[in-house]
């Protein structure tokens, strides 16, 4: 799976997740994705083919749920807090064995698409 790390993520994260052989990039990485709304960001991740981590729950089940039922699809959301995964050192282990985990058991180009889950793990 390919994964785009939501602008609440560090890039670190993703580097972390590519040291470990994985396709993951971050918001903040990318100057295309900089500012844009969930929609579009939603829309251009759907187009590559990257699942999106976000906390943003609110915001992207809604849109993701949306595009399924107009016949649309996405790549996956894939959702997680800062409670489970706060931002220390600790937290961003946590997070990157979660995700690294995820990906290893879902290796398929579009292994989630139109499935949004919570992250466990880590």
């Amino acid at each position: 799976m390919r994964l785009l790390l939501d602008e609440h993520f560090s890039p670190r994260i993703a580097r972390e997740l590519r040291a470990r052989g994985h396709d993951a990039v971050a918001v903040s990485e990318r100057a295309d994705l900089i500012g844009r709304s969930d929609a579009a960001e939603l829309e251009a991740m759907a187009g590559e083919g990257r699942a999106i981590a976000t906390e943003d729950v609110a915001d992207y089940a809604p849109l993701g749920r949306a595009r399924v039922r107009d016949g649309a699809r996405h790549a996956g959301l894939v959702f997680t807090n800062s409670r489970r995964f706060p931002r220390s050192e600790e937290g961003i282990g946590a997070l990157v064995r979660a995700l690294a985990e995820l990906m290893a058991a879902h290796p398929g180009p579009l292994a989630l698409e139109n499935r949004e889950l919570w992250l466990t793990g880590g």
